[in-house]
């Protein structure tokens, strides 16, 4: 890369004295007005929203109309800064830099009887240190003041103190800023605001740049970016990007506010002088003008368009161009010189220019790359100009731009004051400008990085599912799954062995004629193997599967206080028994009603002498449990002459007599 180091001759001189020297009025005529009989050399200009241009010059402060007419002055009781201009705040407020202190001037007060000029900061017998920047936010109502070796200071508007930050802060254990020395760093540019971001950026003597907000001290991010060189300068571009230029490497980066990485940077011609500010308008192209006679103008995304398309190869940029009034617009000018020489030493460009011979004005949109106005010096509006109060005071090329900004000259743009300006220039902001996978080239590294994304999402998704299952299973073992589990592997293989036999008898069906037998034992297998199917077509529930349950028993409920007697059975109907005739009823032992309920109510299960009966919990949920009850000849010789005695009795007998349990037994079957 090539390195640029600057020599000039003098220029702001010799422009200087070209513009008097053409002048046709003489430069000091005696007259009321005082400031007639001395030539000022005015301070950088602040072209406010109202049309005026103001400018300081030793202890006076001028207030000029756009034609060049004094409008007012004051006196001010310190030398204001001829390198910083003033700032404007809030309801046309202005601040001014004098001796290391700063004045607040009211332009509403000028010419009443109230204070037109206050002090805002500092002292009136010493100074607190050399200020280095000022400005101000008015969105969130801060007066921002660069203190060389103190720090950065923000006053409310009313004067009072809001916070202060140095280059260094601890955070969380951790130093931030001056990372290679911290004795020897200070804060040592001029406070940028970014209004869209309600940002703050300054940069210290080692090359570090800062983001503050606004309302707090705290650093949103800090960036070395010593790298490029300790002599930056930067400029909010109010669409997410912030501009920082190298004077002396002549290398303009375009910074990412959110993150402070380096989204693009392009080099451009050598430059003037070490603190010059480019300008930005409001569709983000930032302009630069440089000393081989180009404008440069490159967009959000980096694109250089470079003005005038056919250069005069002995013309030079000097000055820093300057935003028209509509934001969209910028005001330039090359200076025509009698020869310039260019010489390489090493890594350095010397660029040495001859006297001025003339200056073009111009005016164009970068955007677009339309030239709406130009003109040579003397022209028309530039000898307007030197006809008014103008002519008393030392001029160059930054002043008549101011001017010409401020008058709208050649402009066929609507003009918008500047909270309409930010307003427009934030609601442009679009991601896709900005994108740093699109400015910094990094497609393949970002898709490699969005496929080791997706496996990392992928391996957490499988490793979830794990632990969800584990932690299922684990679940479950409180629960007697494994007793869960061999009752269905032993029902499954039990109904595979009675597909096998119902399939062997089907094909002997189908082959030869089959005895009764044969088809009463294969319907028989049929019936047991639906049976099984049911069992594991049924959702089983798993807390109360155990080996041994049972039922709870038909048992007789009673109060003991009256004549009736209930029963519950495994359903859960009650059964309420006939009301007894006598009081004998309660004599009845509890060991005849026991014998009576284990009677099971299926009479074809009665008359085998052993079958299969199925316990059925009270849930559908429970696994099923088969079991083998064994019913002896004297239980079945018990029972029928049980049954002989009830259908002996008479009529009348059976009204005197107690119920017999068997026979309630017997009504409540006969009733359904």
């Amino acid at each position: 890369m090539e390195f640029v180091r600057l020599t000039l001759m003098s220029l702001h001189i010799h422009v200087a004295s070209l513009l008097l020297l053409l002048s046709p009025f003489p430069q000091i005529i005696s007259g009321q007005e005082s400031f007639k009989k001395v030539v000022y050399k005015l301070s950088k200009p602040l072209i406010s929203d109202d049309g005026k241009v103001y400018l300081c010059s030793e202890k006076k402060f001028f207030a000029f109309e756009s034609n060049g007419s004094v409008a007012w002055t004051l006196s001010l009781s310190y030398r204001c800064s001829s390198s910083i201009a003033p700032v404007q705040g809030e309801s046309r407020k202005i601040y001014v830099l004098a001796e290391d202190r700063v004045l607040k001037i009211n332009p509403l007060n000028v010419g009443s009887s109230e204070t037109a000029v206050e002090l805002f900061f500092g002292s009136e017998y010493e100074r607190v240190g050399d200020i280095v920047g000022l400005a101000v936010s008015i969105s969130s109502s801060c007066v921002l003041i660069n203190v060389k070796n103190r720090g950065l200071f923000a006053y409310r508007l009313q004067g009072k103190l809001y916070w202060s930050v140095g280059p260094v802060l601890y955070q969380h254990g951790y130093r931030q800023g001056c990372r290679k020395n911290i004795t020897e760093c200070y804060f040592s540019s001029v406070p940028v605001i970014d209004h869209c971001e309600a940002s703050i950026y300054i940069s210290n003597n080692q090359g570090e740049i800062y983001a503050l907000s606004t309302r707090s001290p705290h650093f949103k991010w800090i960036q070395d970016f010593s790298s490029f060189g300790s002599t930056l300068t930067m400029k909010a571009g109010n669409n997410g990007l912030l501009y920082v230029t190298e004077a002396t490497k002549a290398l303009i980066l375009a910074v990412d506010v959110s993150r402070g990485s380096i989204l693009w940077q392009k080099s451009f011609g050598p430059l003037s002088m070490e603190d010059y500010a480019p300008a930005v308008d409001f569709n983000g192209w930032i302009s630069i003008g440089s000393l081989d006679g180009y404008l440069y103008s490159f967009s959000p995304k980096g694109v250089l368009k470079k003005f005038p398309i056919v250069l005069n190869m002995h013309s030079v940029i000097q000055v820093s161009p300057v935003l028209d009034c509509s934001g969209y617009a910028i005001y330039a000018s090359q200076t025509q010189t009698e020869g310039k020489v260019t010489r390489i030493i090493g890594d350095y460009t010397y660029i040495s220019a001859m006297k001025p011979k003339g200056v073009i004005f111009t005016l164009t949109n970068p955007a677009t790359g339309i030239i709406f106005w130009s003109e040579q010096y003397p022209g028309r509006f530039s000898l307007e100009l030197l006809k008014s109060d103008l002519q008393y005071f030392l001029l160059d090329e930054s002043i008549l731009l101011a001017f010409f900004a401020a008058s709208s000259t050649g402009n066929r743009l609507p003009c918008r004051s500047s909270s309409q300006k930010f307003a427009l220039s934030c609601s442009q902001v679009t991601p896709e400008n900005f994108s740093t996978y699109t400015a910094s080239g990094n497609k393949k590294t970002i898709l490699l990085f969005l496929i080791f994304e997706s496996i990392i999402l992928l391996v957490l998704a499988i490793t979830v599912r794990f632990c969800y299952m584990f932690w299922k299973k684990k679940k479950l073992q409180n629960q007697h799954l494994g007793k869960f589990l061999d009752k269905r592997r032993s029902l499954r293989l039990q109904k595979k062995v009675f597909d096998r036999s119902i399939t062997e008898l089907q094909q002997k069906a189908a082959e030869e004629a089959i005895a009764n037998d044969m088809l009463e034992k294969m319907g028989n297998l049929v019936k047991q193997r639906e049976n099984i199917e049911r069992k594991l077509s049924t959702s089983y529930s798993l807390g109360r599967d155990e080996i041994g349950s049972h039922s709870p028993s038909l048992l007789p409920l009673s109060d003991r206080k009256t004549r009736s007697f209930s029963f519950q059975g495994a359903k859960k109907e009650s059964i309420t028994l006939f009301h007894t005739v006598s009081d004998t009823s309660s004599e009845t032992s509890w060991s005849e009603w026991d014998s009576d309920t284990n009677i099971s109510e299926d009479e074809d299960e009665i008359d085998k002498g052993k079958s299969p009966i199925e316990i059925f919990s009270s849930s559908d949920d429970e696994i099923y449990q088969e079991e083998y009850q064994s019913t002896t000849p004297s239980s079945f010789a018990s029972t029928s002459r049980q049954v002989n005695e009830i259908e002996e009795m008479k009529p009348g007998d059976q009204e005197d007599s107690v119920d017999h349990p068997l026979q309630n037994r017997i009504r409540k079957r006969k009733s359904y």
